[in-house]
């Protein structure tokens, strides 16, 4: 069974995450996607709060498994047993850094296989930060975020 994992911090999915996965589940036979706990970065929602988002986001795709881990991508591709790793690329300009980490990852894992996905056009603009700074400042997310994303960002940034 060919299986890869869609690494991210999904703080939070956004509807170009969403697009991706669905590129994904119709070339691979299982796709997890796998929240980062990522040290380096402070992030809005905890990882159990971005799992339950990822789940009830895309609960209508049975051949995604959404989990979490801590370390290396590779290492946790090794571990559930992927072939490949899938990043996202919005524009020209995510492509030299998923270029420099898909070359670092070849050379740590050379029989794991980076895979880069384009989402549609309409979501090219998009990411966790605009997403974010818009729902902070009161601005209509419904259009860009799944409908769970949309409630979560509501707690986090009541109206004043």
């Amino acid at each position: 069974m060919a299986k890869v994992i869609y690494p991210g911090t999904f703080d939070p999915v956004t509807n170009g995450h969403i697009d991706i996965v669905s590129r994904a589940v119709e070339l691979f036979e299982q796709v997890n996607i796998t929240v980062a706990r990522n040290p380096g970065k402070t992030s809005l929602f905890s990882v159990e709060e971005r799992v339950e988002m990822l789940n009830e986001s895309l609960k209508n795709y049975s051949r995604v498994v959404v989990d979490s881990f801590d370390g290396l991508v590779v290492d946790h591709a090794k571990h559930v047993g992927a072939v490949g790793i899938i990043r996202g690329l919005r524009a020209i300009s995510d492509f030299e850094y998923e270029f420099q980490m898909a070359l670092m990852n070849r050379k740590l894992a050379g029989d794991i296989t980076t895979i880069l996905l384009m989402p549609h056009a309409r979501y090219t603009y998009l990411n966790s930060t605009i997403i974010r700074n818009l729902a902070q400042f009161q601005g209509d997310v419904s259009e860009f975020v799944p409908s769970i994303v949309v409630e979560k960002l509501k707690t986090k940034f009541p109206r004043k």
